[in-house]
Parts: C-alpha cells; sequence; structure tokens
C-alpha cells in the first residue's frame, strides 16, 4: 500500500514537473502577483488621492480607472515576466548555446541535467546530450577510420614504389631481382585484396535483403572452408577439431562462406603454434548455431568493444598481416541473414565467437506443406 501511495506520488510529481504545467504556473504565478501588486497601488492612489479632483473624475467615470488599472497590471506583469521568466527559459537557452558549439564542430559539449526535471525540456536535454556522444564517437571513429585506411593502403604503395626503383639499379644481382620482384608482387596482391574486400564490404552495406538462397548442407560447407585453411594452421602445427551436427539450410552459400572463412582465419591468424581450434554446428528448429573457438592471445574488453568497426586492429602496431575488415563483414552478413554475433574472449586464453542464425529451412518446408 505504502508503495502504491509513493508511486502515484511520484507520478505526481512527473507531471508537475512538466514543461507545461511549469509554464501555466510561471504565467498563473505572474497573473496573481501582478493583480495583487495592482491592487496595492490602486489603495495606494486612493489614500494619497482621496479629495483630489483627479479621483473624483475617475470614480465618476469607472471604465476610465479600469482601463488605467489594466495598463498598470500589464505593465508590471511585464516587467516581472522579463525579470524571472529566464528561470523557466533557463534550460531552453542553455539548449540553444550547445547547440551552436555543435554546429562549430564541439562535440564534447553537454548541458547539466537539472533534477526533478523530468519534462519534455528534461528529456529533450537528456536525448541531446546522448546524440553528441554518438556525433563524438562517430567523429572518433571517422578520424581512426581515415588514418586506418590511409595506412593500409600506403603501405603496400610505399613498398611497391621502394622496390621498383631498387629494381632500377644496374648493380644488381639476379636473386636480388628476383626477391624485389616477389616482394613487389606480394605488396600488388595485398593491394588488391585490400581493395576487392573494400568493394565487398561496401556492397554488403548498401544490400537490404538476401538473395541467391539455396538448400545446402551447412556442415559440408563448414568442412570446406577447414580444409581451404589446411595450409595455414598446418603450418602453425594447430590441432583443428570440428564438432559439426548434419544441418541443411535455405541461405545464399557465398554470404555464409564469408563469416566461416573470417571467423576461422582469425582464430589461426591469433593462435600460437601447437594450439587447438574448435568449430561446433548445432541447430534446433529455431535456429543454428556455429561457434569458432581458438587458444589464441584473446582481447581486451576495449579491444572487444570495437572488434566489428571497420578497419579496427586490436593490434595498432600492425604486426600481424590484415586490414580490419574481416569481421566488419561477418558482422553485417550475420545482421543481413537476420542472425547475431557474440564474442567471448580472455586475454592469454583465447576467443570465442558465436554465431546465432535462423533455421529457415524450417519455415519454408512449412510453406511447401
Amino acid at each position: 500500500m505504502k508503495q502504491k501511495k509513493h508511486e502515484n506520488r511520484q507520478t505526481r510529481m512527473r507531471v508537475w514537473n512538466t514543461l507545461r504545467w511549469r509554464l501555466t504556473l510561471f504565467v498563473l504565478s505572474i497573473l496573481l502577483i501582478s493583480g495583487a501588486l495592482t491592487w496595492i497601488v490602486h489603495l495606494f492612489l486612493v489614500l494619497l488621492f482621496s479629495g483630489a479632483p483627479l479621483m473624483a473624475m475617475l470614480t465618476v467615470n469607472p471604465y476610465t480607472f479600469l482601463l488605467i488599472m489594466l495598463g498598470v497590471c500589464a505593465l508590471i506583469g511585464t516587467v516581472l515576466a522579463g525579470k524571472f521568466g529566464f528561470y523557466y527559459l533557463r534550460p531552453l537557452k542553455r539548449l540553444i548555446s550547445a547547440t551552436k558549439e555543435v554546429k562549430k564542430g564541439n562535440y564534447k559539449v553537454q548541458i547539466p541535467e537539472e533534477q526533478g526535471l523530468e519534462s519534455e525540456m528534461g528529456s529533450l536535454i537528456s536525448n541531446f546530450n546522448e546524440m553528441v556522444r554518438e556525433l563524438d564517437g562517430i567523429e572518433l571513429f571517422r578520424n581512426d577510420f581515415i588514418n586506418n585506411f590511409s595506412h593500409e593502403f600506403k603501405t603496400p604503395i610505399v613498398s611497391i614504389r621502394g622496390f621498383a626503383k631498387e629494381l632500377q639499379r644496374e648493380d644488381l644481382t639476379p636473386e636480388q631481382r628476383r626477391e624485389y620482384a616477389t616482394i613487389i608482387a606480394e605488396e600488388s596482391d595485398r593491394l588488391a585484396r585490400l581493395s576487392t574486400n573494400v568493394l565487398e564490404l561496401s556492397k554488403l552495406e548498401n544490400q537490404q535483403i538476401v538473395t541467391g538462397k539455396t538448400n545446402f548442407d551447412l556442415d559440408e560447407q563448414l568442412r570446406q572452408c577447414i580444409l581451404l585453411l589446411e595450409p595455414q594452421w598446418s603450418d602453425k602445427q594447430i590441432e583443428m577439431i570440428p564438432e559439426l551436427d548434419a544441418v541443411r539450410v535455405c541461405a545464399n552459400a557465398e554470404m555464409l562462406s564469408h563469416i566461416w572463412k573470417n571467423l576461422l582465419s582469425n582464430a589461426i591468424k591469433f593462435t600460437p603454434a601447437g594450439g587447438t581450434v574448435w568449430v561446433t554446428l548445432t541447430a534446433d528448429d529455431r535456429e543454428i548455431r556455429v561457434s569458432v573457438r581458438d587458444t589464441g592471445v584473446g582481447m581486451s574488453d576495449e579491444v572487444k568493444a570495437h572488434i566489428f568497426e571497420k578497419f579496427y586492429q586490436g593490434d595498432p602496431s600492425h604486426h600481424r598481416a590484415g586490414y580490419g575488415i574481416g569481421l566488419t563483414m561477418v558482422d553485417r552478413v550475420v545482421r543481413l541473414c537476420g542472425g547475431s554475433i557474440t564474442v567471448e574472449s580472455e586475454v592469454g586464453v583465447g576467443s570465442s565467437f558465436t554465431v546465432v542464425l535462423p533455421n529457415e529451412q524450417t519455415v519454408e518446408a512449412e510453406l511447401v506443406e
């Protein structure tokens, strides 16, 4: 009972704190104070000029006196509104000032949120602060994107230019020429792969629906992806453990292959020699679950928070080869397919990526029936 009364009291407080009621009370207060002051002025005039001819004339013609009193009341109300209106308009003025700062490019500005201002204005201020924080995050992401994008493109170009100039020397041995030519070819391939990935990601970002769906065995697709990457995990003597249930799906096979290749490639890349990678596949009538778990270097909480951002790399030194695009593509494809992806990781222990997709094969079977 007490809790219900408390909730009702809180509800009444929220109603009274709305901008509409605050303005209504402000106007009512101005009217009452103006009326009271006007009445005081009236009494003062009556007492001061009770026997004067002008007062006698105004008493005979009450309408003129009424108009004078209304004018006095309006004047007093205007003065009071000008003096005390700033109190009610203070949040709006702060909002206008902060908006001007945002227009100048200052995304650090925040408006103090007043306690008890649970009104439209309070909600507006709260949403404004949230918007500015989002804009600040986008600006930081844009700067990081430009820096990383420039670095990824500049590095192979500089290498190609440098070794191309070296090839112009007359005193090079045949072995040096072959070595430099091989480096130029490798950097050119790297640049081509980066361009292809950027174009593919751009296409996925502009795509809104999944087309080209076919029925295929998902477990077989995962086995093929594991075999495709066999040279990579064999060279590092990584033990690959597939635990795959037989699952038939209705999806775009090429898009799903992007997910598995990127997740497996990352797991292999960040797992030291002699480590282990598990690939599990399970399904029920509603969803399909694929997990890729490794015994790699793991990630910090800060890296996990940005791992799906474009061109973000947890290793700022770029010690390990990569473009920071793969997981962004994975996240986009998973969302296009109506699924979700989660990551669990611990530094020095390993990482686990879990993809959950809707089992559309069941839905299609029901439609055929």
